[in-house]
């Protein structure tokens, strides 16, 4: 395995500079590879390196328009290796392997392309301070046939290969000339949280949109069937029951067909099969139930983890076993004292952003060797998109009571605001006004859904 500390040679180590590495590029890790590589990277003050198995990053509350065909990721895309030419910090492919916190070192995986050829070997990579920024994954909790035959959303290229079965299901169905199956253009989505609900309504429209681009044997009243089932008595269980039963209404009236109360035993290759033992047939199944951290991060290094492998960190977000160690974003499992003596920080892209903007000024207060500060989430709502029928939510919760409640037009101008944040927080108001100007351009010339 190849030694390059801070990807340096080791004869090299020439330079002082305090040697930040951050693995994993999501919201979290994007945001403050860019703050500390601006702030700290630019003067040499600290040499920033952020790894990521992927080439580029998309804002994972996003993947769903993706998956509906919504959304064009090629337009939303945000490049990694100019990202970091752009804003002072080094980029580094690979998948986290292990960690050596005696010698200060993490364990890469060789990088092989797609047609099996290596791209870049095991490497090893010194640091002063890791930060540990690798975000959540779905939950099958052991279910039989989730990983022969669901789909899930965990990163783009999950996204895509949805959306690229879907077109051809439709494309399949249209042409066939025999009657459909019965789990022909039928979906089912495991899990009613904001992923389930979302992909949900946005199907509604995109298919729509789909089969009227010529695929006029398909009528999506009739042949197309949304299934969304849901383990716990409501959708949206994390939400007020007043926006569940107005979510669930909302998915009533576009068709789709809501199983609370129901839980999957096993998925088969055309469907599911439910715990009272009732089949349901399905072309395509998405699994969006449960959250828990990546398995690398199970006893990391002898870290402290929990059961679903998030990393306990202090409210400084240090490691309960290393200072020199710290975690955000969905993989930490943060304490909340606000919301109770054992409450944990959600996995939810404000918490991720928060922590990394505090992350960039303990950076700051670390090399200037002044106490670090504690973090303090601040919980401003949820909300959850219903495609083109706007979004609901509730704003201020523990500030007003029960929060405010905010849905339809209103409340969609809210959620696209979240993202505009992100993309400020990469890019800077000029470059994130002429992306939105090109993509508004775009939107106004092609088909409004993507149709491959």
């Amino acid at each position: 395995m190849a030694h390059i500390p801070g990807d340096l040679p080791a004869a090299a180590g020439a330079s002082a500079a305090h040697r930040i590495v951050i693995v994993g590029g999501g919201a979290a890790g994007l945001q403050l590879a860019t703050l500390l590589g601006d702030g700290l990277g630019r003067r040499g003050r600290a040499e920033v390196t952020l790894i990521d198995k992927q080439r580029s990053h998309v804002w994972k509350p996003r993947l769903h328009e993706i998956a509906a065909g919504s959304m064009d990721p090629g337009l939303h895309e945000v490049d990694y290796l100019a990202q970091s030419h752009r804003h002072h910090f080094r980029y580094r492919i690979g998948e986290l392997t292990g960690l050596d916190r005696a010698r200060r070192e993490v364990r890469v995986a060789a990088f092989i392309d797609g047609e099996g050829r290596q791209v870049t070997p095991a490497r090893r990579f010194g640091y002063d301070t890791l930060v540990l920024a690798l975000g959540s994954q779905s939950n099958d909790f052991g279910t039989p046939g989730v990983s022969e035959h669901a789909l899930k959303l965990e990163s783009p290229a999950d996204a895509r290969r949805f959306h690229q079965r879907l077109v051809n299901a439709c494309i399949r169905a249209h042409a066939q000339p025999q009657p459909l199956r019965p789990a022909q253009l039928q979906v089912v989505i495991i899990g009613a949280g904001a992923t389930g609900v979302e992909l949900a309504a946005e199907l509604h429209r995109s298919t729509r949109e789909l089969v009227a681009h010529g695929l006029d044997r398909i009528d999506p009243d009739r042949h197309i069937r949304l299934h969304l089932i849901e383990a716990a008595d409501r959708v949206l269980p994390a939400l007020a029951p007043r926006l569940s039963q107005a979510a669930q209404a909302l998915l009533e009236r576009q068709g789709v067909q809501v199983h609370t109360g129901t839980r999957v035993a096993q998925v088969l290759p055309e469907g599911v099969r439910l715990a009272d033992g009732r089949p349901i047939a399905a072309e395509l199944v998405v699994w969006a139930a449960g959250v828990r951290a990546p398995e690398v991060l199970k006893d990391l290094g002898g870290l402290e983890s929990t059961r679903i492998n998030q990393l306990r960190v202090r409210p400084t977000l240090q490691a309960t076993r290393d200072d020199h160690v710290f975690a955000l974003g969905d993989c930490a499992a943060c304490p909340w004292p606000a919301a109770g003596p054992d409450a944990l920080v959600p996995p939810r892209a404000q918490a991720a952003q928060q922590q990394a903007r505090h992350m960039a000024r303990q950076m700051r207060l670390r090399l200037a060797g002044q106490p670090l500060r504690e973090f303090h989430y601040r919980d401003f709502g949820s909300l959850v998109s219903l495609g083109h029928h706007g979004a609901l939510g509730e704003m201020l919760a523990g500030v007003c009571g029960d929060g405010l409640r905010v849905e339809g037009r209103l409340a969609l101008a809210m959620y696209r605001s979240l993202y505009k944040r992100h993309e400020l927080s990469l890019h800077g108001w000029a470059k994130v006004a002429l992306d939105t100007l090109a993509r508004w351009i775009g939107g106004r010339t092609g088909p409004r859904v993507k149709l491959h």
